[in-house]
């Protein structure tokens, strides 16, 4: 996809380019960018940035001489070293964006200083990063700040990268991503294609763009059915197992109750469980469930979880390789990546009305 703005696109389709890119920059220095490189070799910076994207109409001897431009930039340089903030506890959403990162910076004989825990909601941590003299470029996972603080930093020329951004993405801000909409529209799609049409849903925070999507995507398969999601049927809450027992109880209480539940994620999901256990519903018998991530939970839930599978680890290294490209001189094509999802079909579903053994 040429053009700026969201891509949709397959979780491996970007690196075949990608690679070719970041063998021959390595850990050239910010600084040194095309025009450093076209110093060094009294070509032009058209010629520099056709190399570097593999183009053909490069004279072998060009091509060459830009290369070991680059290659001496690379031994010249310090090793670099990206700052990863992620305020949240590294549970296994989290932990698996993260250990994906570090594994790929480490490749690129980069440094990580990760910077991880709820306390880092509340301090001023982006403000103070153009003038660290030991940080070159920052990959932000599910920031709290607000979007202008995020245009400051982008203002201050200092290079970054947004995973799974809460607030829509500010335009020229490189961002990745789950296509969270679709992936909630193929869950909702595989219920009502197992006949059900009351349907709960257990939403995220209102604030969140993934819950803006998902919810988005969900409404979306219900109108196409002719349902209407009333707002009896909605909750919106905190993504974690307590707060999802809460809100499926309210469902379930209700008369009459929905006949199946879908969660913002597989740690409600786990939540809505319990609550149907405590009222003695069976799933899928008398209740189906499904959930959003595919953690590791989400096989080990009796019954094992219909779920839409994330690409995390993906998310992980396309963050890096976007940021590669950012500290190369490129600017991305497609600010906001959208890696697609898998809808997963376990046992937690069924046809209303389907005996199971």
């Amino acid at each position: 996809m040429k053009h700026r703005g969201v891509a949709h696109v397959n979780a491996c389709s970007e690196f075949r380019y990608i690679d070719l890119v970041q063998r021959k920059i390595g850990t050239v220095k910010q600084r040194a960018s095309l025009r450093d490189i076209a110093a060094d070799t009294g070509v032009s910076v058209a010629t520099v940035s056709r190399v570097l994207n593999d183009h053909v109409n490069v004279a072998p001897r060009t091509r060459d001489l830009v290369l070991q431009a680059v290659e001496r930039r690379r031994q010249e340089a310090p090793t670099r070293t990206v700052y990863v903030r992620c305020p949240y506890v590294l549970t296994d959403y989290f932990g698996l964006i993260v250990s994906s990162i570090a594994e790929t910076v480490k490749l690129h004989g980069l440094r990580l200083l990760l910077d991880a825990g709820e306390s880092g909601q509340h301090t001023d941590a982006l403000r103070g990063l153009p003038g660290q003299d030991d940080v070159d470029a920052a990959i932000l996972i599910l920031p709290p700040e607000e979007g202008d603080d995020l245009v400051a930093l982008s203002q201050a020329g200092f290079p970054f990268v947004v995973v799974d951004p809460r607030t829509p993405p500010p335009p020229d801000i490189a961002a990745v991503s789950a296509a969270h909409s679709s992936g909630a529209r193929a869950v909702a799609d595989h219920l009502i294609g197992l006949g059900h049409r009351d349907i709960g849903v257990i939403a995220g925070p209102e604030e969140w763009l993934a819950g803006d999507a998902r919810l988005a995507g969900h409404r979306a398969a219900l109108a196409k059915a002719g349902v209407l999601l009333t707002a009896d049927r909605l909750r919106h809450v905190e993504p974690t197992t307590a707060h999802g027992k809460r809100a499926a109880a309210e469902l379930l209480d209700l008369s009459p109750r929905p006949t199946a539940i879908v969660c913002f994620n597989d740690k409600v999901a786990v939540g809505t469980l319990q609550a149907a256990r405590e009222r003695g519903l069976r799933v899928p018998e008398d209740l189906s469930v499904a959930g959003f991530d595919d953690i590791d939970v989400a096989e080990a839930t009796d019954p094992p979880l219909t779920t839409v599978r994330q690409p995390l680890q993906e998310m992980g290294r396309i963050a890096v390789t976007q940021l590669m490209r950012v500290l190369a001189g490129h600017q991305p094509e497609a600010l906001h990546m959208e890696l697609a999802t898998t809808l997963v079909v376990r046992e937690s579903t069924a046809a209303i009305g389907q005996k199971t053994a």
